[in-house]
């Protein structure tokens, strides 16, 4: 656990995508109500980069710019959907793309898949089958006021220098969602607004143990509520996320976490608060970080005690015509003997240019604490995001 030359670059690999293709308008290549209606939509974005780190850990200090895409990634996804007897039938296909990893992967550039399921839908709700972003955590960041622009890099991460996507607030604010392959129901809106989803996901291996087992798949689950009043709107939710990695010889650890939150938009103003709080489920992916090597510095300690989990993001928002300003401030910390913390600040700039296209500036900071070193990390992003 005093291990200090822990190296996390490769999760500037593990985390290069983020999806909102709910904002986007898909074009429709095909529609025939006897065949099916196919659509598309693709985003693209591209951000000039500079930014200053200084590493305690490390003792260096060094200024860096970069050309790259910014907290999403660039994807290109398909929409496939039919209604039989009733029974609405979809699917969606997503690739994920980097742009910036010319200095790496040479001419090697990967596809990533992170959606990749079909849906069965009617009155009695809607169930998923396939690989989708995961249930914990996922309005924290889906509702994220910056999800559009660039947000915390460093350094300690490997994402100054990484090729992939920056962190957002990932670390800081909450957790990813990682895609993974599940079994999903989603409710009908009920009580006015209400809406409840349940899903078993395929489970990760956060014991280390030879003997290792899953016995059962990890439970995630979330309930929104969304309403509008008078000059404005809310949206409420409460998270949760169990697993247990369990092992006769080095002994079980139980993954369990709770997230909640709540958007509130008041006329041009919009509020957002939202947190999580857990154990053994890391600082960064949730349960699927102990397949990075982290599980005994992140997730449990040397006698096999799961490590406590938290972190909170608040942020404000002020439209004025075409432009959009933010603050957002966020936290992610690890309780244990050896404290992790990462704190992160972004303020920033977004001008609607039109319906496809949005600029934006924005200015961020990092800071690392505890046995990953002490880092402090400064960026200014210029970029431009273009939706289909």
């Amino acid at each position: 656990m005093n291990n200090k030359n822990v190296s996390l670059k490769p999760l500037a690999l593990a985390v290069s995508a983020l999806v909102c293709s709910s904002a986007n308008a898909a074009v429709t290549l095909y529609d025939d109500k006897e065949v099916a209606t196919v659509s598309v939509d693709a985003s693209f974005n591209t951000f000039y980069v500079n930014s200053s780190s200084e590493s305690d850990a490390a003792g260096t200090s060094r200024d860096q710019s970069r050309v790259k895409m910014g907290f999403l990634p660039n994807w290109l996804g398909m929409n496939f959907s039919k209604e039989v007897n009733g029974l609405k039938i979809g699917g969606r296909s997503s690739f994920w793309v980097t742009i910036n990893d010319s200095n790496t992967g040479v001419t090697s550039t990967g596809i990533d898949v992170r959606q990749f399921y079909a849906t069965l839908g009617s009155d009695w709700g809607e169930v998923l089958l396939g690989k989708d972003f995961t249930l914990f955590n996922r309005n924290n960041i889906f509702l994220d006021e910056i999800l559009l622009g660039y947000g915390n890099v460093n350094d300690t991460l490997g994402l100054i220098d990484g090729q992939g996507v920056s962190f957002g607030n990932i670390g800081s604010g909450y957790t990813y969602p990682m895609p993974a392959s599940q079994i999903r129901y989603t409710s009908p809106t009920f009580a006015g607004g209400l809406q409840v989803a349940i899903a078993a996901i395929d489970p990760s291996p956060v014991n280390a143990a030879d003997d290792r087992q899953e016995s059962a798949p990890r439970i995630e689950a979330q309930a929104t509520y969304s309403t509008d009043f008078d000059g404005g709107n809310v949206t409420a939710w409460v998270g949760f996320l169990n697993q247990t990695s369990e092992s006769d010889t080095m002994g079980d650890i139980d993954s369990t976490g709770t997230s909640y939150g709540v958007k509130v938009g008041l006329g041009d103003f919009t509020l957002h608060a939202s947190g999580y709080t857990g154990e053994g489920i890391g600082i960064l992916l949730g349960p699927t970080e102990a397949a990075l090597g982290l599980g005994p510095v992140t997730m449990y300690d040397m006698n096999m005690n799961e490590l406590d989990s938290s972190g909170y993001l608040v942020q404000g928002s002020y439209k004025m015509d075409a432009h959009r300003f933010v603050v957002s401030y966020g936290e992610n910390e690890i309780e244990n003997a050896d404290y992790i913390g990462h704190e992160g600040m972004q303020v920033a700039w977004f001008y609607n240019y039109n319906s496809n296209v949005t600029f934006a500036v924005e200015y961020a900071t990092s800071e690392f604490t505890g046995i990953l070193g002490d880092e402090e990390a400064d960026t200014i992003a210029i970029g431009g995001i273009v939706n289909f």
